[in-house]
């Protein structure tokens, strides 16, 4: 049987308490994943918001510049509108950014 993204994104859909995806999201990811996930999030926010040089947000949040070159990939190739899309999905506050 292959595993389906499908049925975790509806497992985190389906539990609403966030104390349930925390504990969700700790049986299914290691810690060192979580933090990936986190840092990565954290640099498409940065990046959308345009503020700081890729150095810049390697050397304040200790994140590799490998990573921010594939984050900065991926939004060269997207259109405005997919890049207007992911950042009113991803910034919610202007807190968020830094």
């Amino acid at each position: 049987m292959r595993a389906s993204w499908d049925l975790v994104i509806e497992k985190i859909l389906t539990h609403p308490d966030k104390s349930e995806l925390v504990t969700l999201f700790q049986l299914l990811l290691t810690e060192e994943e979580r933090g990936a996930i986190a840092g990565r999030l954290k640099v498409f926010q940065l990046l959308l918001a345009g503020e700081l040089s890729q150095r810049q947000i390697a050397a304040e949040y200790q994140i590799s510049i490998a990573t921010i070159t594939r984050c900065s990939n991926y939004l060269k190739h997207m259109t405005d509108a997919e890049r207007a899309a992911i950042a009113n999905l991803i910034v919610t506050e202007p807190t968020d950014i830094r």
